[in-house]
C-alpha cells in the first residue's frame, strides 16, 4: 500500500480510474490462426505476447492512439499506438480521462503491479481500477518520464538482443538436429538426399517389442478415484510425460487393481507419451527404480526393441521439432489435439542408425547441445537481471529518487482536480482542451 507521508512533496496519490477510462471491445476477430503477416493491422490477444498476428480485416479497427492493453486473465499490460484489432474478449483498452494524463508514464507504474484476479473478466472493473497510483505534479511527471525512456530505452535494446540470440540457438538446435539425422554429423561425407550406409527409415510398429510394444492407457472409467489407496501400485498420469518427471503423483492402486489392469503395466525403461492437448507428444523414460504401477487414460506406452533401437536416441528422434510436427498434423480433434489411433500411429517413420552408430550420434547431438544450454542459461540470468533493473529503475521514479523535485511546481492535488473535472466533461474536455492546444 502505498503511504501518502513517504511521497515526495507536491506529489498526491491517485486511483487508476482517475486517470484511465475503459472500452470494453465488442467487435472481436474470433479464428484462431486466420491471420496473415503481410498485412499491417497486428491482432492482439490476452496474455503476455499480445500481438498473436495479423488480419485484413477493416471492421472493429482502433485507431493509432496511445493507449494501453490490459488482459483482465494475466493482468499483463501492453501500450500501444498503432492501428490495431482485438480478438479477445478478456481485454480492454485503457485510454486516458484527459489530456493531461502522460498515458505511457501510468504504463510504467502498472508494470510494477503484480496481482492474481479471481474475478477475471471483470478486474479491471471490480479491483485494478481502484488500485493507488502515486501522482507526480505535471512539470516533474515529464522530467521522470524523459529519464524512464532515457535508461529504459538501452535496457529494452539489451533484452530485444539477448532475446534474439535465443532465438538463433532455436535455430541452431533445429539445424544440429536435422544435419544429425541426415546422418552428416557422424558421416562427413554423405551425400544430400541419401541416408549414410546402414541408415534405414523403420515403422513404428517394427521398432517395439511386438504386441505389447505400443499400449495405449485404459479407459477412464477403469480408473477411478474410489479405486485409489494411500500407497501401493503407481498410476502414472500425464504429468509425468508432460514434466519428463516419473516420479511426481499420488494416485495409487492396490493389488488386485493392478493384476486387472497388468496390460497396462509399465516397467523400468518403459517410455511413456503424453496423448492429448497442447503438451501432446512429450516423452519420458520409467527409470531403474521407478515405482510398479500402470498408465491412465491419457498415456501411450512404448516398449522398444533394444536390438534395434536405443531409447536415448529414440527419445532424441521422437522430441525433435520434424517428428513432433508429425504427430500434432496427425493429430484428431480442434480445440484439443488427440494423438491418432494405435493403428495409424504405428505407420509412423523414423530415420534409425545401426545400433552401433546410435552411441556415437547421441554423443555428438549432446555434446553440441550442452553448449547451447550453458549459452541459454547465461541468457536467461542476463533476462532476469535486466528485467529487476527496468522494474528497479520503474520503482525509483515512482519514489521520487530519479529526478530532483523543485518546490515551485504546481502540486499534483491541483492536477488531479484538473483531471477529474474534465473527466467528467468527457469528450467535449477533451476536444475542448485539443482546440485550445491547437491555438496556442
Amino acid at each position: 500500500m502505498i503511504d501518502k507521508n513517504n511521497l515526495p512533496p507536491g506529489w498526491t496519490i491517485a486511483k487508476f480510474e482517475d486517470l484511465l477510462d475503459y472500452i470494453q471491445p465488442t467487435e472481436y476477430i474470433v479464428e484462431s490462426t486466420e491471420y496473415d503477416d503481410t498485412y499491417k493491422i497486428p491482432v492482439l490477444t490476452a496474455g503476455k505476447s499480445f500481438i498473436k498476428g495479423y488480419t485484413n480485416e477493416i471492421n472493429g479497427i482502433f485507431d493509432a492512439l496511445p493507449v494501453i492493453i490490459f488482459d483482465d486473465f494475466t493482468t499483463a499490460t501492453q501500450f500501444v499506438n498503432f492501428p490495431f484489432k482485438v480478438k479477445s474478449s478478456a481485454m480492454k483498452i485503457l485510454k486516458p480521462t484527459s489530456d493531461l494524463v502522460n498515458v505511457k508514464l501510468v504504463f510504467y507504474f502498472m508494470q510494477t503491479v503484480h496481482l492474481k484476479s479471481e474475478t477475471h473478466k471483470r478486474y479491471w472493473i471490480s479491483e485494478y481500477s481502484k488500485l493507488p497510483i502515486p501522482l507526480p505534479p505535471e512539470k516533474e511527471q515529464q522530467l521522470i518520464f524523459d529519464k524512464i525512456e532515457a535508461l529504459v530505452t538501452d535496457i529494452d535494446k539489451g533484452i530485444e538482443s539477448l532475446k534474439t540470440a535465443q532465438q538463433q540457438l532455436k535455430v541452431y538446435r533445429q539445424a544440429v538436429l536435422k544435419w544429425a539425422f541426415e546422418g552428416k554429423l557422424t558421416n562427413k561425407n554423405v551425400a544430400d538426399g541419401e541416408l549414410p550406409k546402414g541408415w534405414k527409415h523403420f515403422k513404428l510398429k517394427d521398432l517395439v517389442q511386438g504386441k505389447v510394444g505400443l499400449r495405449r492407457g485404459p479407459f477412464g472409467s477403469s480408473i477411478k478415484k474410489e479405486f485409489f489407496v494411500p500407497d501401493g501400485y503407481k498410476v502414472y498420469e500425464q504429468g509425468n510425460a508432460i514434466n519428463d518427471d516419473p516420479y511426481r503423483g499420488k494416485y495409487f492402486v492396490d493389488e488386485k487393481k493392478y493384476q486387472e489392469l497388468i496390460n497396462f503395466k509399465v516397467i523400468p525403461k518403459d517410455l511413456i507419451v503424453s496423448c492429448s492437448g497442447v503438451t501432446l507428444g512429450r516423452i519420458s523414460e520409467i527409470p531403474e527404480d521407478g515405482k510398479p504401477g500402470i498408465i491412465n487414460q491419457a498415456l501411450l506406452r512404448i516398449r522398444l526393441n533394444k536390438e534395434l533401437i536405443s531409447n536415448k536416441y529414440f527419445i532424441i528422434h521422437f522430441r525433435a521439432t520434424f517428428f513432433q510436427k508429425k504427430i500434432f498434423e496427425q493429430s484428431q480433434g480442434t480445440a484439443m489435439p488427440n494423438l491418432v489411433g494405435i493403428k495409424d500411429f504405428k505407420e509412423i517413420e523414423i530415420i534409425v542408425p545401426p545400433l552401433s552408430e546410435q552411441e556415437k550420434f547421441i554423443y555428438e547431438i549432446e555434446s553440441r547441445l550442452s553448449v547451447c544450454d550453458k549459452i541459454e542459461e547465461a541468457i536467461e540470468t542476463s533476462l532476469l537481471q535486466a528485467e529487476a533493473l527496468r522494474l528497479s529503475i520503474i520503482k525509483k521514479a515512482f519514489e521520487g529518487k530519479l529526478v530532483k523535485q523543485n518546490p515551485k511546481d504546481e502540486s499534483a492535488e491541483i492536477l488531479l482536480a484538473k483531471i477529474k473535472k474534465m473527466s467528467e466533461l468527457g469528450e467535449k474536455g477533451l476536444k475542448d482542451s485539443r482546440i485550445k492546444k491547437q491555438k496556442s
